[in-house]
This record gives C-alpha cells, sequence and structure tokens, in this order.
C-alpha cells in the first residue's frame, strides 16, 4: 500500500479542494494520504468524505507554524484530535496573525512602488490559512514576477526579504507538547529549510525534539537529495524516529507530484502505534 504523507489543499496554499485532492490521490494510484494544510484541519472531514466513496484513506494531519529563535520549522502533526480545545485555540491564533503578517506584507510592498492591496491577497486565499503564497500570486497576477517561486528572495517576501514579516508560531518544543496532548504523532517537515533558508543546523533542532518526545521525521521530501536521505534516516534510526515520505503536494508550483515519495503501510501503522 501506498500512503502521501504531506499534501495540502485550498484551504492553505494548494490549489485544490480537500475533496479533490482524494480524487487526484486516487488517481495517481495512492491507498491513502495524510491531509496536512497550513495551520488548520478544516478540510479534513470533507477529503475523509470523498476517501471513504473511493476507498482512500485520509488521516488526521496539519502542518503547524514554528519558530526556534530566529528559524522558521515546520512541524507536522498526526493522528490528533481535530476537537481538542487548546489545540483549535492555538491554531486559530496562528491563523488569526496570518492575516496580520499578510498586512503588513502588503503594506511593505506597497512602499517599494508595488500596486498590491490586501484584498487581491485575499481573493487568492478560498480557505482558512492566507500565507506567503498567496502574497506570492498577487505578484505574479501583476506581472512583478514570473512564478510564485521567483516571489521567494530577498528582493520580495522570501527569507530575510525586503518585504517579508515573520508570522507568530509556537516553539517546535511547544508544538511537541501541544500534538501530544490532542493524542497525536508530531515530526519535523522538510528538515533542510531550517539549514537552506536559515543556516542553522537541522541535527541540533532533531535532537532537542527526539528527548521531548518528537516521533517522526520527513525523510524523504522532493528537496532532499539522496545524500540528505540517507544522512536523516541514519539520523531517525539512532533516535528511534518513524521515517515518513511525502510529495509535499499542493497541485501548483509548490511541492512535487502526489505519490511521489510515497510511504508504506508499515509506517502508518507505526504513526497509529504512537498515537495514543
Amino acid at each position: 500500500m501506498r500512503f502521501d504523507l504531506h499534501t495540502h489543499s485550498d484551504v492553505s496554499d494548494g490549489a485544490f479542494e480537500p475533496a479533490q485532492v482524494v480524487r487526484n490521490a486516487a488517481e495517481a494510484g495512492l491507498d491513502g494520504i495524510a491531509l496536512t494544510d497550513h495551520d488548520s484541519m478544516s478540510g479534513v472531514a470533507s477529503a475523509r468524505a470523498e476517501g471513504e466513496r473511493l476507498g482512500l484513506e485520509v488521516l488526521t494531519g496539519c502542518e503547524i507554524s514554528a519558530r526556534w529563535g530566529d528559524v522558521s520549522v515546520h512541524m507536522l502533526a498526526y493522528n490528533v484530535d481535530p476537537e481538542d480545545p487548546r489545540l483549535a485555540e492555538e491554531l486559530r491564533w496562528i491563523r488569526d496573525d496570518r492575516i496580520v503578517r499578510a498586512e503588513k506584507m502588503v503594506e511593505l510592498l506597497q512602499g517599494l512602488g508595488v500596486p498590491i492591496t490586501f484584498e487581491m491577497v485575499r481573493a487568492n486565499a478560498k480557505g482558512d490559512s492566507i500565507g506567503r503564497p498567496h502574497v506570492a500570486q498577487a505578484l505574479v497576477d501583476l506581472g512583478i514576477v514570473p512564478t510564485t517561486p521567483d516571489a521567494f528572495t530577498e528582493e520580495w517576501i522570501g527569507e530575510g526579504g525586503r518585504a517579508n514579516v515573520h508570522k507568530k508560531a509556537l516553539t517546535p518544543q511547544d508544538t511537541v507538547a501541544l500534538v501530544a496532548e490532542a493524542g497525536g504523532v508530531s515530526g519535523i517537515a522538510h528538515p533542510i529549510w531550517i539549514e537552506r533558508d536559515h543556516g542553522a543546523s537541522a541535527d541540533v533542532l532533531i535532537e532537542e525534539l527526539a528527548a521531548l518526545g518528537l516521533g517522526a521525521l520527513e525523510v524523504h521530501h522532493p528537496d532532499h537529495d539522496d545524500l540528505l536521505r540517507a544522512r536523516f534516516s541514519a539520523i531517525a534510526d539512532r533516535l528511534g524516529l518513524i521515517k515518513t515520505s511525502s510529495s509535499d503536494y499542493h497541485g501548483n508550483q509548490h511541492g512535487g507530484r502526489l505519490g511521489e515519495n510515497a510511504a508504506s503501510e508499515e509506517v502508518v501503522q507505526a504513526l497509529r502505534q504512537r498515537s495514543r
């Protein structure tokens, strides 16, 4: 059996509604997915309903915004209780700040002479979570950059960029505890981003979080080459972490193809066993 354990819908910054993501996954020959929208689980119910119709399993998931000092860290949560009150409140707090952040980014871009408005950004965000990809799409629509990845530079809204604004986020340490309280398993998404975007040591954070109850590490990801996969696989083995695999599918210019880096049933079962 084949599972994609990191996918996005238009609840956050994906291109398709949750049910369509499930249909796309079925067409790609997958047996299941984890829907891991940014800071929201509101798409899981509709995805699961479509999954039941098609015979495709949908795991409850979320990609939670975290910050380790000045370093942005993306934390994955699997098999959590979506109704857990503290988790729901923390995610709402993060989503509310996303709006404030987007408004500040628009103001900075306007100061740079870009004729952007918050309404343009809001129109690109169909779901709960407004993010930088929605600002990037507005820059594409205005002809400022040719593609959304071109907006993620120091010139525009990349890390350290002229118009970037840090989002409000939990610490990775608090996220591990929060996910555990909600009955789930926490993981670190695409750990190379910690080093690629910030120059920090992913190994140091992985070690620290593993001692606090981190359960998984995303070893197989489109941005990990063979050397990185071997490196993170060895770390996961040494620390007893579940090695997850994904496409980080968005259905647009971000992420990979559905089913790329598929995980096995054994990995999914390990996540179930480690959940409360």
